[in-house]
């Protein structure tokens, strides 16, 4: 059932692989090694051509889980107890941030079909059984077909009896070049990984950040996986395999340079470069990234600064000048002393004048007669009485006049 759900798939593999194997027949003939070899490769190119667009959602996921490992563990601290609130707080910020952790994923998630397809392909080839659209001639062709001495269909445990239906192809031989394939696939994926992680990352971002440090492990880990499986591959997976990767590492080279993560070392060499580049034309690189003219952009600068200088800051108040009030408050003296005073106008004397007390308040003046419990409420307060400058007959006068 699980063949009969993959037929389609051994089909597309094979019929694609047969149509390149056409183009290359007249130039290597058609039962040569380079003819079968290189339909792999076309195989492989068709292949991550058609995932471009998912290279490029695999880049945007990469730089975004880089920049929310610090929320996302944040997160983690805060529900380690609740894991079902803790789901719901991450699926929520992935939302906010438009953010899927499964993206960076996808195109190897796609090519292991085509991988297990090809595998499957080249197992029956190696046993004289058709597959797909191959007819039982094409099957004998690539079975004995060559490349670097070594049958596509052979593997490094192959002894020498399976190798004697190959073509009889020397043991050898079969093994030096598939340690050798091996050993580029391993190579390949390392330096793809660690150019990623050394030149597309910032530093002080990714210093405490779990991400990187699981990237770091990876880096080491799949070329370990690589190598240990590898020697269960056919030539011809190898060779699908190494140029996969060689594939992802020119790929991963040229995203580096066009568009680098910002604060990583291969943004600052790009930045370099565009500045450089700008001054042999006679412009400038401005901090935003836009190349304009040098002499606008120093003109620009120079307006702003002027602008800055012209800019006036508003003078302070001393403290001196908001006691004083510029004169139009008056003196201490002349403003009533208690908030509850009623007098409006100071009473005058006989001659018109102001009368010395004439600030003096109710509770004042009946306090200096005694009749009223003015007096003994300040000598309760504990305080001295502040000294008049009015006798008590010029308060008597005062009264009767009024």
């Amino acid at each position: 059932m699980t063949v009969g759900l993959l037929n389609p798939l051994y089909d597309a593999v094979s019929w694609i692989i047969l149509q390149f194997h056409k183009l290359f027949s007249p130039l290597f003939g058609e039962d040569s090694g380079w003819a079968w070899g290189l339909s792999i490769v076309c195989l492989v190119v068709l292949i991550r051509i058609c995932l471009i667009p998912l290279f490029v959602k695999q880049i945007r996921a990469t730089r975004n889980m880089q920049i929310l490992q610090p929320k996302i563990k944040e997160i983690q601290n805060r529900y380690k107890n609740d894991k079902e609130r803790q789901s719901q707080e991450m699926m929520k910020l992935y939302k906010e941030t438009g953010t899927n952790p499964l993206s960076s994923c996808l195109p190897i998630l796609v090519q292991m079909p085509f991988f297990f397809a090809l595998f499957h392909v080249l197992n029956r080839v190696s046993g004289g059984r058709t597959v797909g659209v191959l007819n039982q001639s094409q099957v004998d062709s690539a079975k004995e077909a060559h490349i670097f001495g070594a049958p596509l269909a052979a593997k490094f445990t192959d002894g020498a009896d399976k190798l004697a239906n190959l073509g009889g192809a020397d043991i050898t031989t079969v093994r030096i070049v598939t340690v050798v394939m091996i050993l580029m696939m391993s190579a390949s994926q390392f330096i793809t990984q660690r150019q990623l992680m050394v030149k597309n990352t910032d530093p002080a971002a990714m210093a405490a950040n779990p991400f990187a440090q699981q990237q770091k492990i990876l880096m080491y880990v799949f070329p370990i996986m690589f190598a240990v499986f590898g020697v269960n591959f056919p030539v011809g997976v190898l060779l699908y395999w190494l140029t996969t990767n060689l594939w992802t590492m020119g790929q991963q080279l040229f995203v580096i340079q066009r568009n680098p993560t910002p604060g990583s070392l291969a943004f600052t060499a790009r930045q370099e470069r565009l500045a450089e580049k700008a001054r042999k034309k006679g412009k400038v690189l401005t901090p935003e990234g836009d190349v304009v003219d040098a002499a606008e952009y120093e003109a620009k600068l120079a307006e702003e600064k002027e602008r800055a200088a012209k800019r006036t800051q508003p003078s302070r108040t001393t403290k001196s000048k908001r006691k004083g009030g510029g004169g139009t408050q008056g003196s201490p003296a002349q403003r009533s002393t208690v908030k509850g005073s009623t007098a409006r106008t100071p009473p005058t004397g006989t001659n018109g004048t102001p009368s010395i007390g004439a600030d003096a308040t109710p509770g004042e003046t009946s306090g200096g007669s005694g009749n009223t419990g003015g007096a003994s409420g300040g000598a309760a307060n504990g305080r001295p009485r502040p000294a008049r400058k009015q006798t008590q007959s010029r308060k008597n006068q005062g009264r009767k006049k009024s």
